[in-house]
């Protein structure tokens, strides 16, 4: 048998489930820990270090959604699967705004739920923008981003972005001058299925804005096309030509 790897946190209150789950983790060779409660959820998510997250919206003590934005809100990266019995289209948008990346509803087939695993664990790797992996460095002055390492820098500061922040800056910073629709950015970035949820972007730029740009109301980097999308600035409006 190969070694576990993956230490994964499984949030989910029917035991029954969550006992399910941990089965067919342990079989492709994750560790699991295991929560029933929101509120010992969210202390071992924010005190120990996993490569992905499972969590139930429906959690006592403490939801989903309150875990899901306590782990975005202290810059962690970890990619977040969420799952719910509800089939609402709001609590899906709820939960990506809140910075989940993949959702899942129940009941679900094993099957899908372990390739659903697999991918987030495989995009969260490595870089998943084209031919980002090619290149040590990006550099525009004061903001730097190294693709290999998934960090940027904002003068000589390093800058926490979560996975979905730091695909959408490098998507940007590959292309300068190219403008994004809304939709666009959440086929590349987030994947065909989230069609329809274009406000997800927006609160995805408005926190990368916040974080990179020294003037979020006057962005440098990443600026509005109006009616289309977003797009990163030219190398020559950045003086880098």
């Amino acid at each position: 048998m190969s070694t576990p790897s993956h230490p994964i946190l499984v949030a989910e209150d029917d035991s029954d489930l969550s006992e399910l789950i941990k089965i067919h983790l342990t079989d492709n060779s994750y560790q699991v820990e295991q929560a029933l409660h929101g509120g010992v959820a969210l202390d071992k998510a924010l005190n120990n270090q996993y490569s992905l997250i499972i969590l139930d919206i429906m959690l006592p003590e403490v939801d989903g959604f309150e875990i899901c934005k306590s782990v975005r809100e202290n810059n962690q990266q970890v990619p977040i699967l969420m799952l719910t019995a509800k089939a609402e289209e709001v609590d899906k948008v709820k939960g990506l705004e809140f910075g989940a990346d993949d959702y899942l509803t129940k009941p679900f087939s094993i099957k899908e739920f372990i390739a659903r695993v697999k991918a987030l664990l495989r995009r969260s790797a490595t870089p998943t923008i084209k031919d980002s992996s090619k290149q040590d460095k990006l550099d525009f002055g004061e903001l730097i981003i190294y693709p290999k390492k998934r960090s940027v820098q904002l003068d000589d500061e390093l800058i926490e972005l979560t996975s979905k922040e730091f695909e959408l800056l490098l998507l940007f910073a590959n292309n300068p001058g190219r403008a994004y629709s809304r939709q666009e950015l959440l086929d590349v970035v987030w994947g065909y299925q989230y069609s329809g949820y274009s406000h997800t972007v927006n609160s995805h730029i408005n926190r990368l804005r916040s974080k990179i740009e020294k003037n979020p109301s006057e962005p440098k980097f990443i600026t509005t096309v109006w009616g289309m999308g977003y797009k990163f600035t030219e190398l020559d409006e950045l003086g880098l030509t």
